[in-house]
C-alpha cells in the first residue's frame, strides 16, 4: 500500500531552467522541516526549456518528486488545476517556481493550518525588484477585480496558498474553463485567513505575467465573477439616450424659437463618434462574455498531459475527459 500524503506541493513551471534547481533544494529544506510526508508535484506547462527533464532526473531517486508534463502551454491557472487534480494531500500547497514567494512560508501556512483554518493565503505587503510601472499595473489590477466582482477577493493577493483537503475537493467540481484559482477559492468559501509576507524579486528568468496577460487575468476574474460591467453598460446607455434626447430638444428649441442654428459638422461629428465609441465597447464587453459561454460550451478538457512521472498509471487519464459539476475529478 501507497503512504498517506499529508501535504502536496504544486508547482506551475514553464521555462524556469535557471532557477528550478533551486526552488527544488528550497522546498526539500521546508518540507523536511515539516516533519510529515509529502510530495511535490511539478506541472511543466509546455515549457521550451531543460525544465521538465531536470524535475525528471530527480525523479530517479527521490521518490516525492512527481511530474506532470503537458503537451503544450495551456497556461498557469490550468497548471494549478491540474496539480490539484492530481494531488493527493491532506493539504495542497500552491506555489510558483520563480521563487519569488518565499518556500520558508510554508511552515507558518501549516501552522494556520493546524489551528482550523481551511484556506491560507500569502498577501504581499512589499513587492521587492520591480518596476513602478509593474507595481502600479498590479495594484490596479487587484482593485478594479475587487470593485467589480461580487465576491471578497483579497486584494495583494496571487495564487500562493495552502488549502485543505475539503476545499480542494470542492474546486475540483467546478466546471468552468476559464479559470481564475484565487477567485474560486473565495468563492467556495470555508474559514480563511491571510500571512502578509515580503516578495522577493525573481532569483532568475523573466516574469510569466507581463501586462498582456495581467489584463486577460483581470478579464477572466471579472467576468466569471461579475454582471457588473453589463449593468454599467445598461446604465451608460440609458444616460447617454438621456443626454441625446435633451440635445434633441435643444436644437428643435433653437429651431422653433430663435433664428439661430446649429452650425458646423465638427460638433455632429464629435457627438457621434462619441456615441458610436461607446456602441463598440458595449459590444465588446458583450462579446468577452459571449466568447466564454462560447468556450464552456465545447466541452473540451482543461488540458492534455503528455506524460506522468511517479504518479499511477492510471491517472494521466484525468486530462483526457471534461470536468464536470457532479462528479469531482476529471
Amino acid at each position: 500500500m501507497s503512504r498517506k500524503i499529508t501535504f502536496s506541493i504544486i508547482v506551475p513551471m514553464y521555462n524556469e531552467e535557471a532557477v528550478i534547481q533551486e526552488t527544488y533544494r528550497r522546498l526539500k529544506k521546508v518540507m523536511s522541516a515539516a516533519g510529515q510526508t509529502y510530495e511535490l508535484l511539478f506541472v511543466n506547462d509546455g515549457s521550451k526549456d531543460r525544465s521538465a527533464a531536470i524535475i525528471e532526473e530527480y525523479g530517479y531517486w527521490d521518490e516525492t518528486v512527481k511530474l506532470i508534463d503537458f503537451s503544450r502551454n495551456f497556461g498557469h491557472q490550468i497548471a494549478i488545476t491540474a496539480g490539484m487534480d492530481y494531488a493527493s494531500g491532506d493539504a495542497v500547497i500552491i506555489i510558483d517556481a520563480d521563487l519569488q514567494d518565499p518556500p520558508e512560508l510554508i511552515l507558518g501556512m501549516i501552522e494556520r493550518w493546524r489551528e482550523g483554518y481551511e484556506v491560507v493565503y500569502a498577501t504581499r505587503g512589499k513587492r521587492n525588484g520591480e518596476s513602478r510601472f509593474k507595481k502600479w499595473s498590479a495594484s490596479a489590477f487587484y482593485r478594479i477585480l475587487r470593485a467589480s466582482t461580487d465576491i471578497d477577493i483579497p486584494v495583494d493577493t496571487g495564487d500562493f496558498r495552502l488549502m485543505d483537503r475539503k476545499v480542494v475537493d470542492q474546486m475540483n467540481r467546478l466546471p468552468e474553463n476559464n479559470r481564475f484559482v484565487r477567485g474560486l477559492v473565495s468563492w467556495v468559501g470555508f474559514r480563511q485567513t491571510s500571512i502578509v509576507y515580503e516578495r522577493d524579486e525573481r532569483l532568475a528568468g523573466e516574469t510569466k505575467y507581463p501586462l498582456r496577460r495581467m489584463i486577460k487575468l483581470c478579464l477572466d476574474g471579472i467576468t466569471s465573477f461579475s454582471y457588473k460591467p453589463l449593468k454599467l453598460a445598461g446604465y451608460m446607455g440609458a444616460a447617454l439616450s438621456g443626454i441625446g434626447f435633451l440635445f434633441l430638444l435643444y436644437v428643435v428649441y433653437l429651431a422653433v424659437f430663435t433664428h439661430a442654428t446649429m452650425k458646423g459638422w465638427p460638433s455632429l461629428m464629435g457627438i457621434m463618434l462619441i456615441f458610436n465609441g461607446f456602441i463598440l465597447i458595449m459590444l465588446g464587453i458583450l462579446g468577452e462574455y459571449v466568447g466564454r459561454i462560447y468556450d464552456e460550451t465545447k466541452g473540451r478538457p482543461l488540458y492534455i498531459v503528455r506524460d506522468v512521472r511517479g504518479l499511477a498509471a492510471g491517472l494521466g487519464e484525468k486530462a483526457a475527459l471534461p470536468r464536470t459539476g457532479s462528479g469531482g475529478q476529471p
